[in-house]
């Protein structure tokens, strides 16, 4: 009986294993060559390990440093761009009683629905026109508008978590619609805008395609720096890069799902 129990598992181990294969084994990989001094065929683990390419990536005079400063500023542009966007609108939205509300929110997600290189060659032909290819400010926009789809959708869904009691009690107590929306909506609304912000934010700090058509070679993000260094053959550098971009990303990711509720998702889309 115990056999047969363990045999009935096995399918599901196995399927396990595999998962856990697909997830883990690009990252394994990652630090395997960033860790790799010298790894050549037939040689099924690197034949030398080593910190130099760590210290080749974080020296004064390296650009990894230059250009993850600058995607954090570009980041946190892009979120500042898209919450002054998306707060008005995501209120307006859960709030208010507008015509063609599903179309309204199915416009954010046009961005989406297209393949994004035909796209952005066309964008950093008009960018060029207006002067905005190789230009932060050019980039900003790019992201902005991929950043628009979380920004708008969740930050309605946490307007539309907010129990409107609450706001028509603090009405009845003679607050105005100025200080209720302050007082109460906004803070209820918080953990969901900031979820918002961190989806946005690392939204922008993974972006390639458009940070490529538009910002390179002026502007020379992470993403951008770990593509040079894998078409050159540098995989060690590129690994190490992806490396820093992950660590933001799992860490902010935790951040999303403490804010995140039930309460919250269940409105995205309603």
């Amino acid at each position: 009986m115990t056999t047969m129990r363990a045999l009935g598992w096995l399918p599901w181990g196995i399927l396990l294993g595999v998962l856990a294969f697909a997830v883990f084994g690009p990252l394994a990989s990652l630090l395997l060559w960033s860790f790799a001094e010298a790894w050549y065929f037939p040689h099924k683990l690197p034949s030398q390990w080593g910190f130099r390419f760590w210290e080749h990536v974080f020296r004064p005079t390296g650009r990894a440093m230059e250009a993850l400063g600058m995607s954090i500023s570009i980041a946190l542009l892009t979120v500042v761009m898209c919450l002054a966007i998306s707060v008005p609108a995501g209120l307006a939205l859960a709030r208010g009683r507008l015509p063609w509300r599903p179309l309204i929110m199915l416009a954010f997600l046009l961005p989406q629905a297209f393949p994004s290189l035909p796209i952005y060659i066309n964008v950093a032909r008009i960018f060029y026109e207006f002067g905005l290819n190789g230009t932060v400010a050019g980039v900003v926009l790019v992201h902005t508008l991929h950043g628009l789809v979380y920004a708008v959708w969740i930050t309605t869904a946490a307007f539309a978590a907010v129990d409107a009691e609450l706001e028509q009690a603090a009405r009845n107590l003679g607050a105005s619609a100025l200080r209720t929306f302050f007082t109460v909506t906004l803070p209820l609304a918080a953990p969901g805008i900031v979820a918002s912000a961190i989806f946005v934010f690392l939204e922008s700090l993974d972006e390639f395609t458009g940070s490529y058509f538009v910002g390179a070679p002026e502007v020379t993000t992470l993403p951008l720096l770990m593509f040079t260094a894998s078409m050159a053959g540098n995989y060690q550098i590129s690994s190490i890069t992806a490396l820093i971009l992950l660590v933001p990303s799992i860490a902010f990711m935790l951040v999303v799902e403490r804010f995140l509720k039930p309460d919250v998702l269940s409105k995205v889309g309603a």
